[in-house]
């Protein structure tokens, strides 16, 4: 499998792809998960097209799109994705899937987070100042964790000590709450993933949950060709009409890690 991550590469590419490449910008979560490593095999038989992406934050995956170095996005960030729309960059938003976000912490100071509303537990970090792990790189996540502490204490504490951004992918963001004694936030999907490779025996774990706030919202955007001329919307749109279908959703509700299912289907039920 042919998999791009340089955004160098990916421009470098954009102008040569055969007929058969379809190159796409995604966030991180979708490859962590090997989501898109499951997915390549049963696209290419089917199609014979060949995918190829690169997995960065929300932010980027949109920045790639706006400067044509991909004919189509998989994110997760709704009010960035819409602006993206709206300023004629890509031409429809599509729901895909969904999972959620859930707040985790090293065992050290799990026990004071437990049970705890997101406002709770966002309260308690802030009082006691414990160190709290930020992606900070504009993806999804970044987005949804920035916007809780805005709608909750009406500014990100970015200028506080204990608010550290790594601006690295989310494993890693995890992995350095795990050896700083810390909190981060994440998707379930990539904390299922974390909890893999930990062998069922994880010192980070899950501490808030299950609120509605908290899901964490998939959709693919095909490339204007208004705006890039060069892109595959052909590709584009067949890999979004076969993601959507039957087939792919039903894929998507069978992708398992774990014997956990990382992700729910919603391309016939969610509202735009």
């Amino acid at each position: 499998m042919k998999k791009i991550v340089l955004c160098s590469l990916i421009a470098f590419s954009s102008l040569f792809a055969a007929d058969n490449d379809l190159l796409m910008a995604t966030t991180t979560s979708t490859d962590n998960t090997g989501l898109l490593d499951a997915i390549y095999p049963v696209y290419k038989a089917k199609t014979g097209v060949d995918l190829k992406w690169t997995a960065v934050g929300t932010g980027a995956a949109l920045k790639m799109g706006e400067n044509c170095d991909v004919d189509v996005l998989f994110v997760h960030s709704p009010k960035v994705e819409k602006e993206f729309i709206q300023k004629g960059f890509g031409i429809e938003r599509k729901a895909v899937m969904y999972n959620d976000f859930v707040l985790v912490a090293d065992k050290a100071v799990a026990d004071k987070l437990k049970g705890k509303s997101v406002k709770e537990a966002f309260e308690i970090i802030k009082a006691e100042k414990i160190p709290f792990f930020s992606r900070g790189d504009k993806s999804g996540t970044d987005n949804k964790e920035k916007g809780i502490w805005k709608k909750e204490f009406g500014e990100v504490p970015e200028n506080q000590s204990w608010y550290r951004q790594t601006g690295q992918g989310m494993i890693a963001t995890i992995n350095a709450a795990d050896e700083q004694n810390g909190v981060s936030f994440t998707d379930r999907g990539t904390y299922i993933k974390y909890e893999a490779n930990a062998k069922g025996n994880p010192e980070v774990v899950i501490v808030t949950e299950g609120d509605d706030s908290l899901k964490n919202f998939y959709s693919v955007i095909a490339i204007n060709p208004a705006h890039c001329k060069n892109t595959d919307v052909e590709n584009a749109n067949r890999f979004i009409d076969w993601i959507i279908s039957d087939e792919g959703q039903k894929f998507i509700a069978d992708f398992k890690l774990e014997n956990k299912q990382l992700f729910t289907p919603d391309a016939n039920e969610r509202k735009q």
